[in-house]
């Protein structure tokens, strides 16, 4: 099967991964970050059951998050979830970072006691912001609180970690209140000319995210700080041959496409980021990681991919590329993708950028790419794919967009060198260890 290689591991972020600190448990945190696991099967989890370790608050409550997520109206139309994923987990990371006091604070700077509780700070955090964030959830979130509190001591320690995470998860909050996420989006007039970006069917829906480009990033210091160079000319040869590519393999009656890259192509169909963070947590179990390392490992992974977001619907609007379903219908009117093509440009392809943003976040945090681990489709039940890299996931995640006959391969190269850059920046100046901090 024909492969579509990012970059692999290098020795640069294996540099930084050590730079940033090593992995490692501190038996001072212990009996810290000891939580058990709440019900979390009625929100639709599909992380495979790869290790015995009861989840512990950080995962517990980004489990609670994607189950939201999945919840058909609760995720604001116009609001991308990855602003969501990216303000708990700061929040979470920072009022646990002001307990153990490892690694560079991401925005909030608390003083907060030693021996405050991890566990509560982490669950409080995350339980006001996704109050704030999704006020019909509040009851269901205020029993998932209770339940993840039950779990910690009642005492002095748990009081003093629920104030940190109340502080926390407030000034985060405040600090994204006037970030433009909520403006309206920007009404989008499609171009006239060869190569420029149409409505597609079957259901010609304006474009949501226009206004994304426009929204603060996390970590970036603008939006269009990576931006990729132009998509490749209509009628040169690189061009030519993507053409050709997605429409033999992208068809949805493809007599090329094999049985394995029609799945592909169909397994990686849910929002990537929600992919991206299952992954997360698979590993994060397999390795045993503590709260605090966790905490710090998600804050990294979401805020990453925030900013990727924002970095790449800035791309897609400045170039405003077609998609495959127009160009090629162009020529052959009857051609149909094997899914129904996403509404917004095409070029960078939004898959590869989440996706190599993922896995170089995961690979540096480990301090290695191979890592064994299997995958669950929201859109596939049962089918379960197993890797053996991070890139090799985040390989196919892009492919299946061609095998799904969403993208140009270029889209996705573009989007893979996006996602890196994005990654890259955010691991060199955030979050860094101390002198005397672990991992």
């Amino acid at each position: 099967m024909e492969q579509f290689r990012m970059r692999r591991f290098s020795p640069r972020l294996f540099a930084l991964g050590i730079a940033l600190g090593a992995i490692g448990t501190a038996a001072a945190f212990t009996a810290n970050v000891h939580a058990s696991s709440t019900n979390t099967s009625r929100r639709g989890d599909t992380t495979p059951a790869t290790a015995s370790q009861a989840p512990d608050q950080v995962i517990q409550w980004n489990r609670i998050l994607l189950g939201i997520l999945r919840t058909p109206g609760a995720q604001p139309a116009t609001v991308h979830p990855t602003r969501s994923m990216a303000m708990m987990h700061s929040a979470v990371y920072d009022a646990v970072n002001a307990i153990v006091k490892t690694h560079a604070d991401y925005l909030v700077h608390l003083k907060a006691p030693r021996h405050a509780s991890v566990a509560a700070a982490a669950a409080q955090a995350a339980h006001d912001v996704l109050v704030q964030l999704y006020p019909s959830q509040t009851s269901m979130l205020d029993g998932d609180l209770a339940t993840s509190l039950a779990s910690v001591s009642a005492d002095e320690a748990r009081d003093q970690g629920v104030r940190v995470g109340t502080t926390a998860a407030a000034q985060i909050l405040s600090l994204r209140s006037n970030d433009d996420s909520a403006a309206a989006p920007i009404p989008f007039t499609p171009g006239t000319n060869s190569g420029d970006y149409q409505l597609t069917p079957p259901a010609f829906a304006q474009p949501v995210f226009t206004h994304w480009p426009l929204v603060k990033p996390f970590a970036l210091q603008r939006a269009d700080q990576f931006r990729p160079g132009p998509p490749p000319a209509l009628t040169s040869p690189t061009y030519a041959a993507a053409f050709d590519e997605v429409k033999s393999l992208g068809d949805i009656a493809s007599t090329t496409r094999t049985a394995d890259q029609t799945q592909i192509g169909k397994f990686w169909g849910a929002p990537i980021q929600n992919y991206w963070n299952e992954i997360s947590q698979t590993v994060a179990l397999q390795h045993h990681n503590t709260l605090p390392q966790n905490a710090r490992l998600f804050a990294l992974l979401d805020l990453t991919l925030a900013d990727s977001v924002i970095a790449f619907y800035e791309a897609k609007y400045t170039y405003r590329a077609w998609r495959p379903i127009t160009a090629i219908r162009a020529e052959s009117a009857t051609w149909t993708p094997l899914a129904n093509t996403a509404p917004d440009p095409a070029y960078p392809g939004a898959h590869a950028v989440i996706s190599a943003a993922g896995a170089d976040v995961l690979a540096s945090f480990f301090r290695d790419d191979h890592e064994t681990f299997a995958v669950t489709s929201e859109v596939l039940p049962g089918v379960e794919r197993s890797f053996t890299s991070f890139s090799a996931a985040a390989d196919e995640a892009s492919i299946s967009r061609i095998y799904a006959g969403q993208h140009f391969r270029f889209d996705q190269t573009a989007g893979g060198r996006l996602g890196r850059r994005v990654a890259d920046y955010v691991l060199r100046h955030f979050l860094i260890a101390r002198a005397s901090g672990y991992r």
